[in-house]
């Protein structure tokens, strides 16, 4: 099988050209090729023509196949469709803020943290995303718009911290200047907080933007919603998480998705509080997004105001989290795998 060069970093291309016996500066034209959207050696013009057919023999570049496209009624998002090479699929979306563009990428095929009010999960996990599977989501979802991405969201399908190697190369290559240069503080990875894979994240020290998918303020609630809280307990994961803000200087974000009757009592805020109190942090409060096999009811409006009030009076720093797409299931606990069966 060829080798794929959207899997492998500047300095990892410049391996492979040394290894051919080509003058180093080449590797540097053919990263950024690939950053340009090329998916054709032969399109390489300031290659000679033995040099791009030599690629082709010896490289592939990944190309991920539309399988379909829905572009959102009420606000510029777009989610695709893709086909990968093996036939299997993932979505990922597209979203416009004025801060600018962001691809809300997938980093497994299917889940394996089997979240309760989460569709990506419900048909379990089939395989880790290559770092290429990911990039090209990118490269693919900016062709498809036509517009520059300057974010990064690791918040489609898949937990990222149980395919870490793949997701550390993919921040080292979007952020080469000589390829797609986002900067790292543009990047959020949101996962369902596994504590030994959290600080091998930081031991790296991407100043990257880290979301905890918390959903509760005891164990006893998180438990029942997420069954990998089973082996963590709440304390400690906020601890791991102190000492991620303290390596990257970055704040951390906790994601509490509420749930009428489950998790959005006034108690479940102060509990909430009382945790996070004096910590670098700050709350997204996310109302439940509606989900295919789930009964599970969004906080009413006036609720939601009521406990923003009480993390504020107890001086936590919380947003409200504005859903993109929720009427083409884009939203967060939206996306899962789908076969071309359900098309």
């Amino acid at each position: 099988m060829k080798k794929d060069l959207l899997d492998f970093t500047l300095e990892e291309i410049t391996h492979e050209i040394s290894a051919l016996g080509w003058p180093k500066f080449r590797s540097t034209q053919i990263f950024r090729w690939l950053y340009v959207g090329v998916k054709d050696f032969m399109e390489m013009t300031n290659l000679s023509k033995g040099d791009r057919e030599e690629l082709q023999n010896k490289y592939s570049i990944m190309n991920l196949t539309l399988i379909k496209k829905q572009e959102s009624r009420e606000d510029e998002t777009a989610k695709f469709l893709f086909q990968l090479s093996d036939g299997e699929m993932i979505e990922s979306v597209f979203m416009k803020y004025k801060h600018g563009n962001s691809a809300c990428l997938s980093t497994q095929v299917g889940c394996a943290m089997a979240c309760s009010f989460c569709a990506s999960g419900q048909e379990g996990l089939v395989r880790n995303l290559s770092t290429g599977e990911m990039v090209d989501q990118i490269l693919s979802m900016s062709r498809l718009q036509s517009e520059r991405i300057s974010h990064v969201v690791l918040m489609g399908s898949g937990e990222p911290l149980q395919n870490l190697g793949n997701v550390v190369k993919l921040m080292k290559i979007i952020n080469d200047k000589e390829g797609l240069n986002i900067s790292l503080r543009h990047v959020t990875l949101s996962t369902c907080g596994l504590i030994p894979e959290i600080r091998e994240l930081a031991s790296f020290k991407l100043p990257i933007n880290l979301a905890i998918s918390l959903h509760a303020s005891n164990d006893d609630t998180r438990r029942r919603l997420m069954p990998v809280s089973r082996g963590y307990l709440i304390t400690e994961l906020i601890n791991v998480c102190d000492e991620y803000a303290s390596v990257t200087g970055r704040r951390v974000t906790y994601e509490y998705a509420l749930i009428k009757g489950v998790n959005d009592s006034i108690a479940d805020m102060q509990q909430l509080a009382k945790l996070l109190r004096g910590k670098l942090c700050h709350v997204n409060l996310i109302p439940i997004n509606p989900v295919e096999g789930s009964n599970y009811q969004a906080t009413n409006k006036a609720h939601l105001i009521d406990l923003t009030r009480v993390l504020l009076k107890e001086g936590i720093v919380s947003t409200v989290r504005r859903e993109l797409g929720s009427d083409i299931d884009a939203a967060c606990g939206q996306l899962k795998r789908r076969t071309l069966k359900d098309y």
